[in-house]
């Protein structure tokens, strides 16, 4: 977000949704199935939910009543279930904002913070606390993406050493540690342009024809062409991907798959039909041409 940091904290939910972090005032998933889940915030608002900082299992949405308590069934049709799901199979990052509770050591002691971004690496379903069947997403940080400090709400009780008698102290620390500032190089993907493609193709592999569905979406896999990568360099444009289930994609990017001029699928060196087309959807020449050439086929 424009002129927000990781760890910026607010008072309230108004003034987060006001810096555009989190928009809802209420809701605990700003999103839609069609683009995805912007936001979450984790404050304690479901008992299944469990924080350990770099991975959160966040509960999905729906079913409870006015007391907090499960009553009813999730149904992965919410919006919110239905956004978190898209944000998986896409691939799309979700920013994660923290709220004051005291069932995570990660929390701020009071208002809200701005933690980062997450991806969604995995969901499905599994019966609550309460006995009824919830979602949940299992979330991980981005590499780059701090973790916070765990809130330490007291010092423990000082215990005796097992052997030389005496106490054990907390170590002392360092009330002005060391910051190093370091810099990270990478090539950053267009979602849009692997979503475009995806929806060209509603999902189906251009070459085995195969639609992967799960549920709550469909699920495809967007392949460069011409690699991205140095020292192949390809261009992150729709004209340079292909819409692939995951079979398909490990083939084409290992060069079992390769592609004639005419886009003749070549298994090893033969022919064994033709790539689905859109329309829509133009293929580089000198793509195709570059990645054959590289696998020699």
């Amino acid at each position: 977000m424009p002129n927000v940091q990781v760890g910026q904290a607010y008072n309230t939910r108004k003034l987060a949704a006001a810096a555009g972090v989190h928009r809802p005032f209420q809701a605990g998933i700003c999103g839609t199935k069609r683009g995805g889940a912007e936001s979450i915030v984790v404050s304690g608002g479901y008992k299944d939910d469990q924080d350990f900082g770099d991975v959160i299992v966040y509960t999905g949405h729906g079913g409870r009543d006015d007391s907090g308590n499960q009553v009813s069934n999730q149904s992965l049709d919410d919006s919110g279930n239905a956004a978190l799901v898209t944000s998986h199979l896409e691939g799309l990052p979700v920013r994660v904002v923290r709220g004051a509770h005291k069932g995570s050591p990660y929390a701020p002691l009071k208002g809200y913070r701005y933690d980062g971004l997450y991806r969604v690496t995995s969901y499905g379903s599994t019966q609550g606390i309460d006995g009824f069947l919830i979602w949940q997403f299992r979330m991980e940080a981005y590499e780059d993406t701090p973790i916070p400090v765990k809130v330490q709400h007291a010092l423990p009780l000082a215990k005796p050493t097992p052997a030389g008698g005496g106490t054990t102290q907390p170590p002392a620390g360092n009330d002005t540690p060391e910051r190093v500032t370091t810099s990270v190089q990478r090539i950053v993907r267009s979602s849009a342009v692997k979503r475009q493609v995806k929806e060209w193709h509603d999902h189906a592999c251009q070459v085995c024809g195969l639609t992967v569905e799960l549920p709550g979406g469909k699920y495809s896999e967007a392949a460069h062409i011409q690699a991205l990568g140095s020292p192949h360099n390809g261009p992150d444009t729709t004209d340079n991907v292909l819409c692939l289930c995951p079979t398909c994609h490990v083939l084409f990017d290992g060069g079992a798959i390769a592609l004639a001029d005419d886009l003749t699928i070549l298994r090893n060196g033969k022919a064994t039909g033709k790539l689905r087309t859109s329309p829509k959807h133009g293929i580089n020449p000198a793509c195709v041409a570059l990645h054959r050439e590289r696998w020699r086929q």
